[in-house]
């Protein structure tokens, strides 16, 4: 388990922390967290404001983490909110023969994914992964498992466990000290559980998570 910025290469966005505080209401994070067609494609406000594929994103991520794991053709991936599948298409694009698949709560976001990967994903919730023990070498899970209450959440870590063969990688919403707390609750959208990295780095341990893991913080 190591504490690892695999996302370093993932392009930063201009974050306008002093909008966000006044239109990311409660009556609007509720409509976020449905994961629906606002959340994805609608205003702004509800989230991405449109999500769509750009290879700015994650070609080079993938790269990184082809290197960090060392995958081949005989690798295997599964992708815990996998969204429309963007990064699965482009771990497809740099591994053709990759065994990958991808699940997310998101009815919305699995019926409108990327076309190419759309036979790769499925409607799936972290906290019951639709497979066996060790089905997959690696799991990958960015910004999912904070969207869940705090016991849900560590059913999510043990069951990313229970599923991969080798190492896992996830990142979640954190923060250092109050300054950055007080960010975080102000930027925040969707994420249920929030903790300082040190609160993290204790839950792994209580659920024995044996991936890497690392933050994010506006």
């Amino acid at each position: 388990m190591a504490e690892i910025d695999l996302l370093k290469n993932y392009p930063k966005t201009k974050r306008n922390l002093e909008e966000a505080t006044k239109v990311r209401t409660d009556e609007v994070r509720k409509v976020a967290r449905l994961f629906g067609r606002d959340f994805f494609d609608g205003d702004r406000k509800f989230g991405y404001g449109g999500f769509n594929y750009h290879p700015k994103f994650w070609t080079q991520v993938v790269k990184d983490f082809r290197d960090y794991w060392q995958l081949d053709e005989k690798s295997s991936i599964l992708d815990v909110g996998c969204g429309k599948g963007f990064m699965i298409y482009d771990f497809l694009k740099l591994i053709p023969e990759l065994t990958i698949e991808g699940i997310d709560i998101s009815e919305y976001a699995i019926k409108n994914s990327k076309s190419e990967v759309s036979n790769y994903l499925k409607i799936g919730d972290a906290m019951n992964l639709p497979f066996e023990d060790k089905s997959f070498d690696y799991i990958i899970s960015i910004n999912t498992i904070h969207n869940l209450e705090l016991d849900d959440c560590k059913i999510a870590l043990k069951e990313i466990n229970r599923v991969s063969k080798k190492g896992a990688f996830i990142t979640v919403d954190a923060y250092n000290n109050e300054e950055e707390k007080k960010r975080m609750y102000s930027w925040n959208l969707t994420a249920k559980t929030i903790l300082s990295t040190g609160q993290w780095k204790s839950l792994f341990d209580e659920c024995d998570y044996k991936g890497d893991y690392y933050w994010f913080i506006p």
